[in-house]
């Protein structure tokens, strides 16, 4: 198989949505020899930021030595980005070897399914990916796997894990249609990740939210660590970003130790000295004009925005959990993984001349958290912003903090089948902000040029509202082809 045939297989995979349930991963990983079971595993779910946080924890995983495997969704500009090894996209080549053996050995895969199913489909794009990622891990032997759930939690097909700890970033509604339509009932799904005797790390929650989480954890017999109570972390802008820890003592029964030495993945660890030691991590603030470039001049994070000194912490809170489990990771190696972490796509800038700012804000947590960072970055500046935005989400609220801030809006739709088109944005534009200057463009990148230009010569565009345009524009500003594979949705 080569890399056109994979894309044939997952496009032809992707008319079956994506079809929650964890009975088709299990079949098939045990047709593949538990390749998810091959090395401890750091899994992380949420509404917002898990994508952030999975990218500082691996960065920290490396600084340490680690040889790490990161499976995010979905892709910006290349399909292979989902699944990295040491940092490192996966070649095509070898995309298409990993597709090719699971089709071999889960003979079912595309057609019919395992003994006694009722659903005769086979597996899904998510799945037949997921399975990708966990047996090419497992092949090349990776230390440890951070995992970033796809979809909800507790019957994402990522769910097959049993991980060393896991984390819980902010929850929002999303996806109602599926996960339920109040913030209690997302954070049920969300908190299916939470396993028994496993430590969990949260970012701060509204309380409906931190209730069920609470409530889960205690059922579980899992450790929860929450901000506030359990770890602590700089939020003034004012201030670089600092994380500290151990304000309660903890047992070790309590992180699923029952003794001064556990077996982790091959290796035996001391639970004595350093590993019990409550942590601090620091970031400096950058002093010179490349490194404020490539970080936040205030936090000293290596990803912008206020929002990410949260991300930052759940990514702390997630390692020092771990590490007392026996990973090995110090505070160290963390404050070095703060300050090298790449995340495109989030307040990441592009272009220059005018400066082009991307930010994968799609729902109405994520455009607060980034109108708050315009607001902080940019005051009394002129903002050309591009918008395109996904039929599934709530557009009047993630419009509503973004407009307020613009000088004008370039409206498209994203190279999906789930886009809203450009006159239907425009049209809720009109209703919230009548008085904006609105422009609608028969695609991303002639909206993208038309607010560069409106930009000249002091002026800054900021392009939001889908991770889809976020790609299609970093592909072309890079002046690569972004590759096209199927849309994600959810089976209806």
């Amino acid at each position: 198989m080569n890399f056109s045939e994979l894309k044939q297989t997952l496009f032809a995979r992707s008319n079956f949505g994506m079809k929650l349930g964890l009975a088709r991963m299990e079949d098939a990983l045990a047709l593949l020899g538990e390749p998810h079971r091959a090395a401890p595993v750091l899994h992380v779910a949420g509404s917002n930021g898990k994508g952030s946080t999975c990218a500082f924890t691996e960065s920290a995983l490396r600084a340490a030595g680690l040889k790490t495997g990161l499976y995010t969704s979905p892709h910006l500009v290349h399909f292979c980005e989902r699944i990295r090894i040491g940092g490192m996209p996966i070649p095509e080549e070898r995309a298409a070897a990993l597709l090719a053996e699971i089709l071999a050995r889960v003979p079912w895969a595309c057609s019919g399914g395992p003994a006694g199913a009722t659903d005769g489909d086979g597996l899904t794009f998510f799945e037949l990916v997921t399975l990708m990622a966990f047996l090419v891990f497992a092949q090349e032997a990776v230390d440890v796997m951070v995992i970033e759930v796809g979809l909800g939690g507790r019957l994402d097909a990522t769910n097959v894990v049993s991980p060393l700890a896991c984390a819980i970033a902010p929850l929002a509604l999303e996806h109602t249609q599926h996960l339920g339509d109040t913030l209690e009932q997302i954070a049920a799904e969300k908190a299916g990740i939470i396993k028994p005797g496993i430590p969990v790390a949260s970012a701060g929650q509204a309380l409906a939210a931190a209730e069920v989480l609470e409530e889960t954890a205690a059922r579980a017999g899992a450790l929860l660590w929450r901000p506030g109570r359990d770890y602590r972390f700089e939020s003034r802008d004012e201030k670089p970003f600092c994380y500290q820890s151990g304000l309660r003592a903890i047992a070790p029964e309590m992180l699923g130790v029952q003794s001064n030495s556990e077996i982790v993945g091959m290796q035996t660890i001391s639970r004595d000295g350093d590993a019990n030691r409550a942590w601090t991590v620091r970031a400096t603030i950058p002093a010179t004009h490349e490194e404020r470039l490539a970080r936040d001049s205030r936090s000293g994070l290596s990803l912008r925005g206020h929002h990410q000194r949260e991300n930052a912490a759940l990514a702390c809170a997630l390692l020092e959990l771990a590490a007392r489990r026996g990973l090995r990771v110090s505070p160290e190696h963390v404050e070095q993984g703060l300050l090298t972490a790449q995340w495109p796509g989030r307040m990441q800038l592009a272009a220059t001349q005018p400066s082009v700012f991307l930010d994968g804000a799609h729902n109405p947590h994520g455009a607060q958290a980034l109108a708050r960072t315009l607001r902080e970055e940019f005051a009394g500046q002129p903002l050309q912003l591009v918008f395109g935005a996904l039929a599934d989400k709530d557009l009047a609220q993630t419009l509503a903090p973004l407009l307020p801030l613009a000088a004008a809006i370039h409206l498209c739709a994203p190279d999906s089948p789930r886009a809203l088109p450009a006159t239907v944005i425009a049209a809720k534009v009109y209703e919230l902000a009548p008085a904006l200057p609105c422009f609608a463009y028969d695609s991303s990148v002639n909206a993208l040029a038309a607010a560069r230009g409106a930009a000249q010569p002091s002026g800054t565009v900021i392009a939001c509202g889908s991770l889809y345009l976020v790609g299609e524009l970093l592909a072309a500003l890079a002046n690569r082809p972004r590759e096209a594979m199927p849309s994600e949705k959810l089976s209806r």
